[in-house]
């Protein structure tokens, strides 16, 4: 069955911020919650927009955008199934600070930002969920921003790791962990590096059997020997 086959409150509910809150508050919660489909490269939020929903990633990948003072793009997250966006408008009740657009063909499931707010004033577990997150994002904004002076292959590994630790899974033979196989403009702009750099120090990572690639998915067979690079 397809995300689009299944109810939205059902289907929004797999997300791990909903994990362990009693049922009645996750029933209320995500009652008026409504799917929508995006074609890849879709803009989803735009930076100063205003805050009137949560969103909550059912299938597909967005990135979070934003640029430097030069007008050069930023790519500062890659989010996929599970996770959530959109969240520090309502709260802070300032407009959007980045931009969120479609890397592939994604289904959204939009929660009106009163229900979102509602939730975390009702529910403290959820509000130590959404610190969890917010804590676990920084850490990885930290780690990225530790390695900006480290060499090509440090950086790089350092990404792919990063991807996943947030949207990993188990390759079907059980060897290793798969990621989605984004564009090379995306891992030179979540890197800092050239794009002609990300695709050398991939193919250098190929040919020492650390990952493999096809159109679809990134595998990485040592996610150890990955993490020593970086030392």
């Amino acid at each position: 069955m397809s995300p689009r086959d299944i109810p939205a409150s059902i289907l929004i509910r797999s997300s791990l911020f909903f994990e362990g809150l009693p049922e009645a508050a996750v029933e209320r919660a995500t009652m008026n919650v409504v799917t929508r489909n995006h074609p890849p490269n879709q803009v989803i939020l735009l930076e100063n927009d205003w805050g009137s929903s949560v969103y909550f990633i059912l299938s597909g990948w967005v990135k979070i955008r934003t640029y430097n003072l030069d007008g050069k793009e930023v790519t500062l997250n890659i989010l996929g199934k599970g996770e959530l966006f959109g969240e520090m408008a309502p709260l802070d009740e300032v407009p959007r600070s980045t931009d969120v657009i479609t890397l592939a063909p994604t289904v959204i499931g939009n929660m009106p930002a009163q229900d979102f707010v509602r939730l975390l004033t009702t529910e403290p577990q959820s509000g130590i969920r959404l610190a969890k997150l917010m804590a676990r994002r920084l850490r990885q904004v930290n780690r990225r921003l530790r390695l900006r002076e480290s060499d090509s292959v440090s950086r790089v590994a350092d990404i792919l790791l990063f991807l996943a630790e947030g949207q990993g899974k188990a390759s079907a033979s059980g060897t290793g962990t798969e990621i989605p196989n984004l564009p090379h403009r995306e891992l030179s702009s979540l890197s800092g590096l050239a794009r002609e750099t990300v695709t050398r120090v991939l193919s250098k990572l190929e040919k020492k059997g650390l990952i493999t690639r096809d159109r679809d998915f990134l595998c990485i067979s040592d996610a150890h020997a990955l993490e020593q690079l970086m030392l």
